[in-house]
């Protein structure tokens, strides 16, 4: 799946079921730019990086697609990364110029 922003755009893998989120980057390096993560509603999700090897940045976006937060170089094994209300998180392994606000486009 490709994800469009104003300048890049990336190659992620689409996680939408129960085991795929739960396992999300731990014990692997992504064969691409990362990983998205779709919710049926918005909802306030937790992150760690237990069992992740290298760092990533998150993205959180709204129902609109729309940039409400970023964290970058998340390290690996930290232990709790507070969520806030989103539809969709993106794993990304850098995650550019992508801007707070910013609308993306699937495709």
């Amino acid at each position: 799946m490709l994800i469009k922003s104003i300048n890049n755009t990336f190659k992620v893998t689409k996680c939408n079921t129960l085991l795929s989120q739960s396992l999300g980057l731990m014990f692997q390096f992504p064969k691409n730019d990362g990983l998205l993560f779709e919710f049926k509603i918005e909802t306030s999700i937790s992150l760690h990086m237990f069992f992740v090897f290298l760092k990533i940045d998150i993205i959180y976006l709204d129902k609109n697609k729309k940039v409400i937060k970023i964290k970058k170089n998340i390290k690996p094994f930290t232990s709790f990364i507070k969520g806030i209300k989103s539809k969709y998180i993106l794993e990304l392994k850098d995650s550019k110029n992508i801007k707070l606000g910013e609308k993306l486009k699937f495709s």
